[in-house]
Parts: C-alpha cells; sequence; structure tokens
C-alpha cells in the first residue's frame, strides 16, 4: 500500500511541479501542494526502500557533497566562435552557403549569462549533470541541480531512452536581488552578479543553500544517437513535450531566419530589449536548423562550424579616478569605493564605482589619477574593469590598502578566506553604531514610525544616542530643539519608539543585528529557543541542532553573547519593556467573525499556512483550495503565484494581509 501511494504521489507532484514552473498554470492550491509533499516525504521516511530517484523531495536538497567527482563528456561541450559585427555575420552565412549551396535556414537564440549544464536521462529519468569543465571533462554536480525545480527529474512523453541536453543555469534577477537584500540584512557583502552567483552556487557542497537560492535553467541542444529528429528547431519543441523548460518562440526566445537581414533584426530586438528579461544575457546564438547540413560543415578543433555566437558590447567608457574612499559597513566591513570624474554610462551619469575588496586593487593596479575603463554590463553597479597604463604619469604610486579604519583608526583584520578586511571596534566605530541603529528602526526589525536615516544621524551627532538601546531613554526636551524636529514629529518619532516595544520576539532578534542572523534565522531562532535567555546560554552544539543554523551562525551568536557591551545593551532594552519572548495570543483563535466566509490563503507570511488556515476555522470561516467567485477573500502573501493574482484579479476578489486577516479575527 505504501509503495503504490508513494509511486502515485510521485507522479501527480512531478506533474502539479511542472505545471508550476515551467508552463506557469498551476492546476492546484498551494496548500494542497505541500499537503501532499509532506504525506510523501512521511512515507519515504517510513519506507526508504520504496523512494524513486525521481521524487520531489529531493529538491528540497540537504545533500553534502565532499568532493565532486570528474566526469569525462561523451559529446564534447565546444565553445563557439564569437562575432562582434553584422559584418561577420554576413561573413559566416556566406561561408556556409558557399558550401552548401541554396538557401539555408537559421535558428536563432539568445545567450544565457549563466553555467553551462549537460544533463544525462536514461528512462525518462535524470541520470546525470556534468558542468562545462574544460571542454572535454565536467564535475558531477547532480545533487545541486535536482533541487532547481525547473529541471524535471522525471521525464513524459515519447522521449529516447537514452540521450544528452544541455542549456544553461541561470541566476533571475528576481531571486538575486532578493539574496543581495538578505545578505545585507544581515551584515555579508553583496555578490555582484548573476552570472558568477550561479558558477559559485551550483559548486556548493551544501544542496540546501543550492536549492533555497531559486536557480532556473533553459535547455536547448539534444544529443544522442538515433533521436530521430531531422531539424533543431523539431528537437527544441519534442523537448517541450517531454518536460523540459525551453526557449518558446513566442516569448520571442528562439526564432527562424532564412538571411542576413532576418538574423540581424533578431539581433538588434534583443540588443534594445535584453534589460527586459528576467535573467541576463550577453548575446545571441545563431545555428544551422537542419541536423544533415550541420552534420556536412562539422567542426574546427574547438568550435562547430554551423554555429556562432554574436556577442552584445558591454558597455565601456574610460574616465579619471579622482580618489578612492574606503566606506564602513554596520558589521565593520570596509568597501573600498572609486570616486570618478562624471561619465555617461548605460544612460546615467557614473560618478563611483565599486572596488570589491583589496585583492582588486592589488589585480588591476589601480591608481589614484589614472584613465580606468568602467563597464555596466551585466554587473548590478558599474565597476572598474581596467587602467590605461600607456597614460600613466611617472609619478604615479601604488595604491596602499589602509591598516586600520578610515573612521575611528583601529588595527583591521581580515580572516583566512574573507574577501574584506573589518574594523573590530563594533562598540565604538561611528558608521558602525549608526548602521546597527538603522538597522534595528527598519521596516522589517522594529519600524519605527518617524525615525529614518536623517533623523538617526541628526541624534547621533547631537550625542542623544550611541546605540540602539539610548533611544528608549529619549525625551521630549532632548528632541525639539533638533532641527526640523517640530513639536508634532517629535511625538510622533516618541510614539514610535514607545510602540515598537510591542514589536514581536522574532523581529526584535532580528533587528539586533547580530552577524548572519538575517530575518529567517531570527524566525528559527525564536520558534525553537522561545525566549532571549535561552539563546544566549544555549552552547554552540545545541545552536546548531536548530534547522539551517550552521558553525558561522552558531559562533556568531556565541561571540556576540560573550560581548559584554552587548550584554549591557540587552538588559537596557528588557529594562524598556521590549519583547524577548515568544507571546502566543490564544484569544484569537476562539470565536465566528469568519462566520459563512470562504477565505483562500496563498503566499509566503511570518506565520506558518496552517497556523493561519487553522486561525480561519476555528473563527467560522472556510479554507478554499482555489480561487473561484465564491472566494470572498484571498489572503496575499509574498511570493503568491502570478496565475493566482491573475485569476483573482479577473474575479475581482478582495485581497487582505496576514496582518487585516488578525485584525479581522480580533474585530
Amino acid at each position: 500500500m505504501s509503495e503504490k501511494r508513494i509511486l502515485e504521489l510521485t507522479a501527480k507532484l512531478n506533474k502539479w511541479n511542472h505545471e508550476y514552473y515551467v508552463l506557469n498554470t498551476p492546476t492546484i492550491s498551494d496548500f494542497d501542494f505541500d499537503m501532499a509533499l509532506k504525506e510523501l516525504q512521511k512515507l519515504e521516511d517510513e519506507n526508504p526502500e520504496f523512494t524513486l530517484p525521481s521524487s520531489p523531495t529531493k529538491r528540497v536538497g540537504g545533500d553534502i557533497t565532499k568532493k565532486f567527482n570528474s566526469v569525462k563528456h561523451k559529446y564534447p561541450m565546444l565553445s563557439l566562435g564569437n562575432s562582434y559585427s553584422r559584418e561577420e555575420i554576413s561573413d559566416f552565412v556566406d561561408r556556409i552557403q558557399k558550401n552548401i549551396g541554396g538557401e539555408i535556414e537559421f535558428v536563432c537564440e539568445l545567450k544565457y549569462d549563466g553555467v553551462a549544464i549537460s544533463l544525462t536521462y536514461e528512462n525518462g529519468r535524470l541520470l546525470r549533470a556534468v558542468t562545462r569543465g574544460d571542454g572535454t571533462t565536467g564535475e558531477e554536480v547532480t545533487a545541486n541541480v535536482k533541487t532547481i525545480k525547473t529541471i524535471p527529474l522525471q521525464l513524459h512523453g515519447d522521449y529516447p531512452p537514452l540521450f544528452e541536453i544541455r542549456g544553461e543555469i541561470v541566476f533571475p534577477h528576481k531571486a538575486f536581488n532578493a539574496l543581495n537584500k538578505k545578505r545585507e540584512e544581515e551584515g555579508e557583502p553583496l555578490f555582484a552578479n548573476p552570472r558568477n552567483t550561479a558558477s559559485g552556487t551550483i559548486k556548493m557542497q551544501d544542496s540546501g543553500i543550492v536549492a533555497s537560492r531559486g536557480l532556473d535553467c533553459y535547455l536547448y541542444h539534444i544529443y544522442g544517437e538515433d533521436l530521430g529528429f531531422g531539424e533543431h528547431a523539431e528537437s527544441i519543441q519534442k523537448a517541450s513535450e517531454w518536460g523540459f523548460k525551453v526557449p518558446q518562440e513566442a516569448d520571442k526566445y528562439i526564432g527562424r531566419a532564412k538571411n542576413i537581414d532576418e538574423l540581424m533584426a533578431f539581433i538588434d530586438y534583443w540588443d534594445m530589449n535584453r534589460e527586459h528579461l528576467p535573467f541576463d544575457i550577453d548575446g545571441i546564438v545563431l545555428k544551422v536548423n537542419n541536423y544533415q547540413i550541420q552534420s556536412e560543415l562539422g567542426f574546427t578543433a574547438k568550435n562547430p562550424r554551423w554555429a556562432i555566437a554574436y556577442k552584445f558590447k558591454a558597455e565601456r567608457v574610460t574616465t579619471k579616478l579622482i580618489s578612492i574612499d574606503y566606506q564602513v559597513g554596520r558589521t565593520g566591513a570596509i568597501t573600498p569605493v572609486a570616486n570618478l570624474e562624471p561619465v555617461q554610462l548605460g544612460g546615467t551619469t557614473v560618478r563611483r564605482a565599486s572596488l570589491h575588496n583589496a585583492d582588486q586593487i592589488e589585480k588591476l593596479d589601480i591608481r589614484v589619477n589614472d584613465e580606468v575603463y568602467v563597464e555596466k554590463g551585466g554587473e548590478i553597479i558599474p565597476k572598474i574593469v581596467g587602467v590605461n597604463t600607456d597614460v600613466r604619469s611617472p609619478s604615479s604610486t601604488k595604491t596602499l590598502y589602509p591598516s586600520t579604519c578610515p573612521e575611528c583608526g583601529t588595527p583591521l583584520s581580515r580572516k583566512e578566506g574573507e574577501a574584506h578586511h573589518y574594523c573590530t571596534n563594533d562598540t565604538e566605530c561611528p558608521p558602525q553604531l549608526k548602521g546597527k541603529i538603522e538597522h534595528f528602526i527598519g521596516r522589517k526589525m522594529m519600524n519605527i514610525d518617524g525615525l529614518g536615516a536623517e533623523t538617526v544621524e541628526q541624534l547621533f551627532d547631537a550625542g542623544l544616542i550611541n546605540n540602539i538601546a539610548d533611544l528608549y531613554d529619549l525625551k521630549y526636551e532632548q528632541v525639539i530643539p533638533l532641527e526640523r524636529m517640530a513639536e508634532k514629529s517629535t511625538n510622533k518619532l516618541l510614539e514610535g519608539i514607545e510602540a515598537s516595544k510591542r514589536v514581536p520576539f522574532e523581529k526584535v532578534l532580528f533587528a539586533l543585528g547580530i552577524r548572519y542572523v538575517g530575518e529567517t534565522v531570527a524566525k528559527k531562532l525564536a520558534k525553537h529557543f522561545k525566549n532571549l535567555n535561552a539563546i544566549k546560554n544555549a552552547s554552540l552544539e545545541e545552536l546548531i541542532n536548530v534547522d539551517e543554523i550552521g558553525d558561522r551562525i552558531g559562533e556568531s551568536l556565541i561571540e556576540y553573547f560573550a560581548n559584554e557591551t552587548n550584554l549591557d545593551i540587552l538588559r537596557r532594552l528588557q529594562d524598556a519593556g521590549l519583547q524577548f519572548e515568544m507571546v502566543i495570543d490564544e484569544s484569537i483563535e476562539l470565536g465566528s467573525s469568519l462566520e459563512g466566509k470562504t477565505i483562500v490563503v496563498s503566499g509566503k507570511f511570518e506565520m506558518s499556512r496552517n497556523e493561519l488556515k487553522k486561525l480561519i476555522e476555528n473563527n467560522g470561516g472556510k479554507n478554499g483550495s482555489s480561487i473561484s467567485s465564491k472566494t470572498d477573500y484571498l489572503v496575499r502573501g509574498e511570493k503568491m503565484g502570478p496565475a493566482k493574482l491573475k485569476k483573482a484579479e479577473d474575479l475581482d476578489i478582495t485581497m487582505i494581509s496576514e496582518q487585516e486577516l488578525l485584525k479581522m479575527i480580533s474585530g
């Protein structure tokens, strides 16, 4: 019975997963999907001998890989020849037509700026995933690739018994920006661009971290024996039918062309519109469509003769480096920033560019007054990519990275394996102190109304606050004399500080600004330990036993609570009345305020969806599994599916937040 149910659930969940992530047409509610997945996980835990390699439970990650095995490619992963002009594309077309004779049809595809991957399927199941490596041999990263939801674990339809399909793993902008935002909140250095981050992610030892990052994958070329296709475009369409996410003509991610004008039209369209894509591309790939002609044209030692890549030119300008600032973040991380003579780049005026760290300055030998090359292509912020040493002054001197903090003079520290230098004076260094206060008052933390970065600066410079505990000692007569602080704004600030004493414990924990303790980690710690004292007194072993808490986070917590200054601040915050333990309000779970209402819950919330659904039921409401004309309310959370949102809008369903639902329940 268990084996049959596991088979049934695995098939259903893989189908629903494909509908949601690849086809973007979900046919089941998020809640029902989660419940089915939990049932399958439970059955697999109880009956591991029946677990299938294609089980969707493999997608959550958790495997630890100590070493990636080297695998020789059956079909070498060759690179493509690059071109940068219409003339070079025209020569490519003329050369093929001269060799073959007659009109040739080409396929145009996006050149994804990510990580090349080769997937092998045997009898419809994902057997192996291998990186490009040196083109002949790559590294097997199957456990990590299984966490990417757009890569099918089990195919359907008339697939061949054994074949390889190749494509590119990309880091969508939305997921990349969310990751960097989280790193910023946790005081970690930001990643520079999606491509490099995708490459680093796919080779991480912990597949659980890979699963959390939201990578995507587009597949675009099939290799195998006797596949039965006559054309490349036909094979892509077939791959879509088997369950792969492939470039679609409807999105203009792929197209056909018969002459140079049609090829350049596709290239020009995406050169103008690539900034609107949800991922990065760095050019267009042009391929002969007919497989027979591909075979006749063959290969050079390095490249296929039947394909070429047109590379978009990354926008690059030259300007003068005026000076270098060394900025201190709230965690003490030192970030060098170049001040430039203003220059136009990508439609904006660029005055500053990131230098990242000491290694980057050393590698490029960047010096003040140098003429430097600045690029923006594919990067989140402009960066210096080179120096024109031909015009460098003979009196130029090498840049020496500071050995002490530019703000407080404390000797800088750099741990082995870390890219950044740090100022360790976290109790007195002004930018760190102000940064910690600005973090504390943020919207997702204490959310103190009437208090922003400018006001923090004012209060700090006036000597009224030096740490987060000082906020709760502020008096009306201290604040009112400050510039721009009238009676109304002063009262608003003090009322906001008072209201923050009711902010729940998990947000207070996040607001403390403990290194590596972001929003998610704070929630897990609060839920597990229930109060601050329990966290403070926990051993490293007890800390890392909590879900998703590793050595780095555990050690950071131990270090934070060993600091006497931090303990004094915590005592003052506790005396001020902040919430240092979990409070569960049982009263809102009883009542009839939702009597007769059908409510659909979708997305990510502060509470779990199961808890919200329980509240709805206990207060007379009915949980709807999907949106229909009978739905009274949609409780909308973060990361809600676009199809569900559109349906709610089309049916004019009233959408409410989690907090609005709780207010309805409490009356």
